[in-house]
C-alpha cells in the first residue's frame, strides 16, 4: 500500500517540505523550498496543485514500513519524535542519488556539448584551410 508523507520544517534559511513516497518496500523523495512559513492551508493547497508535477528521486529499496498505532496518546509522541529527528536517513540517501544523478546527466550533457563544438571548431579550421589552399 503506496504512502505518502510530508514533512515541514526551516533548515535555517528557509520552510523546506519533504514529500516522501513509499511504495512496495522502495522510498523516493521530493524536496519543496517554500520559502516563508506556510500556513497549513496554503500547504494543504499546494499538495492539491502541485503534488503530480513534483519530480520524485530515483526509489531507494530496503524501507521498512511502520504501521500507525491506534491509541492516538502514543501517535502523538510518535510525531513529536519525529519532528524532533527531521528527515530520515533513508530520505538523505535518496536526495543524494537523485542529486548524482542529475550531477551525471548534467556532466555527460556539458561533455556533449564541449565535443560538438571542438568538431565544429575542427571543421571550420579544415574549411579555411582548403579555401587557401583552392586561392594559389
Amino acid at each position: 500500500m503506496p504512502g505518502v508523507t510530508l514533512t515541514v520544517f526551516f533548515d535555517g534559511q528557509f520552510w523546506i517540505g519533504i514529500f516522501e513516497r513509499t511504495e512496495g518496500g522502495t522510498l523516493s523523495v521530493s524536496r519543496v523550498v517554500f520559502g516563508a512559513e506556510p500556513k497549513e492551508q496554503q500547504v494543504h493547497e499546494f499538495v492539491l496543485r502541485h503534488y503530480l508535477k513534483l519530480r520524485f528521486s530515483p526509489p531507494v529499496e530496503g524501507v521498512k514500513i511502520q504501521t500507525i498505532a491506534s491509541n492516538p496518546k502514543r501517535r502523538q509522541r510518535q510525531i513529536a519524535r519525529s519532528a524532533e529527528k527531521g528527515i530520515g536517513t533513508k530520505s538523505q540517501q535518496a536526495m543524494k542519488l537523485a542529486q548524482e544523478a542529475g550531477k551525471l546527466a548534467r556532466k555527460v550533457r556539458t561533455r556533449e556539448q564541449r565535443e560538438a563544438e571542438e568538431q565544429r571548431k575542427r571543421e571550420l579550421h579544415a574549411e579555411r584551410k582548403k579555401a587557401r589552399h583552392r586561392g594559389h
